[in-house]
């Protein structure tokens, strides 16, 4: 199955329709009072999933996939979209045939953006994943949270807390450091974009490749396809801008939240952190303390890579792969 994206103006990168990859992806369309309604895109090369199948709060559940595995659903990090799981989605179908659901979350990719914008919070995204889940009649699931979605499953874990089967938090976790926070604040709200297709590449290259020299040239083309929308030939970031704005005010002297209740409350699931060698927003001080407090917790680093690592490379999608395959032996 394939989500329905963006589409790219260049010979070298096909348009998502003419992929063929096992992803559901679930789309955000807040309403005036905030409330998400769910759109379900897929395409079925396999199964009887219906293509733009879509409903609103009220409407029936999405039609169950044909395996029995505990679904995966993606979560992207703060300005980023489903885009970024095609591959891995891909590569977990044929290592353990995993279903894999992507979120969309409001104001990013194909969701809508959200006409009050003091609504890009992690709670209120958090209310959207358990209502995409209710909608799509997902009751447990293995969450992939990078960066934002790790945050959202510290809130999930509290408000519920029965939908997480196991977590992998990708180069986040309860603490969060403030350069590298900050970094992020820099870059988001930054009046300097790729001026064609021809350039995004290198544009990404130039601005994150001392933090991830693992990458190769076709690397950061695929980088720039997943974070970049095309408008009249142009690559133009997939975000409402106002979720970078929400950023500004940050300074090093703000006070960031103490997630260790929220994160104390998953030692009863299986859960994985992957963290990137080079990361500036997960420091090694604070998986060992993870480790510690979660004696079973699997934990990976990503080589040459900084916030947030790309799962779908060699070496995060083998691990991933087997911690999910290792819960779904001990079942």
């Amino acid at each position: 199955m394939v989500l329905a994206s963006h589409a790219r103006a260049s010979e070298q990168l096909c348009r998502p329709e003419q992929l063929a990859l096992p992803l559901q992806t679930v789309r955000i369309s807040p309403d005036r009072e905030g409330a998400a309604w769910i759109k379900v895109y897929s395409r079925s090369i396999s199964s009887a999933v219906p293509t733009g199948f879509s409903f609103t709060r009220e409407a029936t559940a999405l039609p169950p996939s044909p395996s029995a595995a505990i679904p995966i659903i993606c979560l992207p990090g703060l300005t980023r979209n489903s885009r970024d799981f095609h591959q891995l989605a891909s590569f977990l179908s044929t290592s353990g045939d995993f279903p894999v659901i992507a979120l969309d979350y409001r104001g990013r990719g194909n969701s809508e953006r959200d006409s009050e914008k003091s609504r890009y919070t992690v709670a209120v995204e958090t209310g959207d994943v358990i209502t995409a889940c209710a909608h799509i009649a997902i009751e447990k699931a293995t969450f992939i949270g990078t960066s934002r979605g790790g945050l959202i499953l510290h809130h999930l874990i509290d408000r519920a807390p029965s939908l997480i089967a196991a977590a992998v938090l990708n180069d986040i976790g309860p603490v969060i450091e403030i350069g590298g926070l900050l970094a992020i604040r820099d870059y988001l709200n930054s009046n300097d974009t790729p001026t064609s297709w021809a350039t995004a590449a290198t544009y990404l290259r130039t601005l994150h490749g001392a933090d991830f020299p693992a990458l190769s040239d076709g690397d950061w083309s695929e980088m720039a396809n997943a974070i970049y929308r095309d408008e009249d030939g142009m690559p133009v970031p997939d975000f409402d801008p106002a979720i970078a704005l929400s950023l500004r005010g940050l300074t090093p002297e703000t006070p960031l939240p103490d997630l260790w209740v929220p994160f104390d409350a998953m030692s009863q699931i299986p859960l994985m952190v992957v963290r990137g060698e080079h990361s500036r927003l997960l420091s090694e001080k604070t998986v060992r303390e993870m480790r510690r407090r979660h004696a079973r917790m699997a934990d990976f680093t990503a080589p040459g890579q900084g916030h947030a690592p790309l799962l779908h490379l060699d070496g995060p999608r083998e691990a991933i792969a087997a911690f999910l395959n290792d819960i779904a032996r001990s079942r």
